[in-house]
């Protein structure tokens, strides 16, 4: 019978997933990861793999099968918190949970999983795998969302490559969360009631600047306010193919392929820019302990009150140490309705790349849980444009966008700004 090592995390999804799997007759193989050690910054009462281990021991005990523990803490360093520091250093918003899947659970672990004879590795992710053939006969596998709209983390799986996703099983990825908390409970998991985890991946929940300050220094800087009627704002228009401008308000009118065929390059870029500010574009209203700490879209944390609404991020400089923000969730600059992708581009689906000059219509995530937005896709030599229809709000460099097909996951890549 085929071999799986599952990921056994100590949570409810995983154990089920064992569960699940055994009743399949497969044989079936736990082994847990420990990926992190230090607790700087971790949230009081957060314990990053202690508790987890224990709850796993006890599922594996209860479902008859056999728990191998693995010290990965060296490899999730170098290949996630290294470069989470880097990515924050540069003024970024990186996503860890993405990288984590990317380079810890489905390609570490599935090397120690092939060490135990693995045929397969399995997790408690809500996702799905299909299979479809290439013109050539080889199979094509496809990753689509979980059968749970509330739960669905096929964002998180997004950079998976073709390899990755034909040794994968996602034996939970057709259930709603309350099936699997029923599932649970029957077999008599320990798990069953337990908390679903959050924070950041194998990490926990933390203190995000004093999680930082392992390696990135706090540094005393100006927040600037700008306000809603900055010149920036009313001079940057949609392209005249949109017959719109930003402040405009309203429904944009979708592009189609014979539109942005009439945009050039420089066109693209100038429309898919973030908002860049100058601290001659606003006022000093405050302090912060440094810019690599905050995020666009930020709302707490600056600690400047008195204000009929909120205080938003709208953007940082981490070379001048400045913090850009404005009032009101309605301000413009917490809205665009085009960005530009470099780095990280995948095609998941090969069958789905488009080639350079391309486009197509899809529906597009730029974080995780946020509803699918509708976009234009178009590909350029210099990367790929997501052209919304309707604007978009905290779009943050560092974080993955994904288009979707239905319910397929096609692509991601890196925002660039």
């Amino acid at each position: 019978m085929p071999r799986v090592v599952i990921g056994l995390s100590g949570g409810v999804d995983s154990s089920v997933a064992a569960a699940l799997l055994k009743e399949q007759g497969y044989d079936v193989v736990g082994l847990f990861m420990i990926n992190w050690h230090d607790t700087t910054g971790v949230l009081e009462g957060d314990c990053p793999w202690h508790d987890d281990r224990t709850f796993a021991e006890l599922v594996a005990r209860r479902l008859d099968i056999p728990l191998h523990v693995v010290d990965l803490s060296e490899q999730y360093r170098k290949r996630v918190v290294e470069y989470m520091f880097a990515e924050y250093g540069r003024g970024r918003t990186p996503n860890p949970d993405v990288l984590c899947n990317r380079e810890i659970k489905f390609d570490v672990f599935l090397q120690e999983a092939l060490k135990l004879g693995a045929d397969y590795v399995a997790t408690g992710h809500y996702c799905r795998k299909a299979e479809c053939e290439a013109p050539d006969g080889s199979p094509v596998y496809r990753l689509l969302a979980g059968s749970d709209s509330n739960k669905d983390q096929s964002y998180f799986l997004c950079q998976l490559s073709q390899e990755q996703l034909r040794r994968a099983l996602f034996p939970v990825g057709g259930l709603l969360k309350p099936e699997v908390r029923r599932i649970a409970e029957e077999h008599r998991l320990a798990t069953a009631k337990r908390k679903d985890s959050q924070g950041i991946c194998f990490v926990g929940r933390v203190d995000l600047p004093q999680f930082l300050q392992q390696r990135l220094a706090a540094r005393a800087g100006a927040v600037h306010e700008i306000a809603p009627s900055w010149r920036g704002y009313a001079a940057r228009c949609e392209p005249e193919v949109r017959r719109i401008s930003v402040e405009g308000g309203g429904a944009l009118p979708p592009l189609d392929d014979a539109a942005v065929a009439l945009l050039s390059d420089a066109e693209l870029a100038a429309w898919a820019a973030p908002w860049r500010y100058t601290v001659r574009d606003g006022r000093k209203i405050g302090t912060h302990n440094g810019a690599h700490f905050y995020t666009v879209g930020q709302r707490r944390g600056l600690g400047i009150g008195g204000r009929r609404e909120s205080l938003f991020v709208l953007a940082t400089d981490v070379e001048a140490n400045v913090v850009y923000v404005g009032e009101g969730d309605a301000h413009p600059g917490l809205y665009r309705t085009a960005l530009f992708l470099r780095d990280g581009l995948h095609w998941i689906n090969p069958l789905r790349r488009l080639g350079v000059g391309q486009s197509a219509r899809f529906a597009v995530r730029i974080r995780y849980r946020q509803p699918l937005q509708q976009a234009l896709l178009v590909v350029r030599e210099a990367g790929i444009y997501l052209l919304f229809d309707e604007p978009q709000r905290s779009i943050a460099a560092g974080q993955f966008a994904a288009w979707y097909d239905g319910e397929e996951l096609v692509g991601s890549g890196v925002i660039e700004g």
